[in-house]
């Protein structure tokens, strides 16, 4: 069976223990702990060592962490302190332009997932080349804040980047990228949505910056009863002709593609299931 994917990526910051821990329990598929943008230059230290505590422990859900952008004064020891702790589940991180990066990151973390955050047109021009750069990397995900600022563009002006984003993320062989943070935690309108655009340009899931902003992307990304039953009715043909591309009897044409999308749908359904 195809595994549930992430729909809810939960950002806390790495210097709020009584906070993550919240997060902890919020509902949300995977907290990740920022020791990044979210922690000042004088509480970096702290956090980075109360991060490294709470992972010390493994925890019900899945733990991430943003860590500080490579190349700057703090990531080194982010990576040094956290890696090889048993809570922690994968890294994200933030500015990456250069595949070397990714590699070096992937050795010195023995292969740990990693999730590359793109930030800047130069990270865009090289979506594949970072996806593609080593097995350890998960998956992309796009910083659109400072894409914005970098790019110059409004919020509807970034598509085309999100589109390069989503076909970067397929042709690697990756899992869809999930979207980027809506900061504004009260426009729960704004926010589906949003997540009703970005799953139709591709993205599954999207990280969030409070809780009450979780069962809001997880009902935009939910299958409908009418994409759970043409599913059901594509698995269903493919595993009685025992063949992976056939006609269904109203025409459509059914491929190994096809069919696997049949199968995320329904894991999305099996995912809800068991929440």
């Amino acid at each position: 069976m195809t595994a549930a994917p992430i729909l809810t990526w939960l950002y806390v910051p790495g210097d709020r223990p009584a906070t993550v821990a919240k997060a902890l329990a919020s509902g949300a598929d995977a907290v990740v702990v920022d020791l990044e943008d979210a922690v000042a230059s004088d509480r970096k230290e702290y956090a980075r060592a109360a991060t490294a505590e709470l992972l010390s422990g493994r925890h019900p859900v899945p733990v991430h962490v943003r860590v500080n952008a490579l190349g700057g004064p703090y990531a080194g020891a982010d990576l040094l302190d956290l890696t090889g702790l048993p809570g922690l589940s994968g890294l994200r991180l933030p500015k990456v332009t250069d595949p070397g990066q990714l590699v070096r990151v992937a050795e010195l973390t023995d292969s740990l997932p990693l999730f590359a955050l793109l930030e800047s047109a130069l990270a865009i021009e090289r979506a594949y080349t970072l996806a593609t750069a080593h097995p350890a990397l998960r998956g992309l995900a796009l910083g659109e804040a400072d894409l914005r600022a970098d790019l110059g563009t409004s919020d509807s002006g970034l598509d085309w980047v999100r589109s390069r984003v989503v076909c970067a993320s397929r042709a690697a062989g990756l899992a869809p990228p999930a979207q980027s943070v809506h900061p504004d935690i009260l426009d729960l309108d704004g926010l589906a949505a949003s997540c009703a655009h970005g799953r139709a340009l591709g993205f599954l899931g999207r990280a969030a910056i409070h809780p009450r902003q979780l069962p809001v992307i997880e009902r935009a990304y939910l299958p409908d009863p009418a994409e759970l039953a043409a599913a059901e009715e594509i698995v269903k043909a493919v595993e009685a002709a025992g063949t992976g591309a056939l006609a269904l009897p109203d025409g459509r044409f059914v491929d190994a593609a096809v069919v696997a999308a049949a199968h995320r749908v329904l894991a999305l359904r099996d995912r809800a299931a068991r929440t």
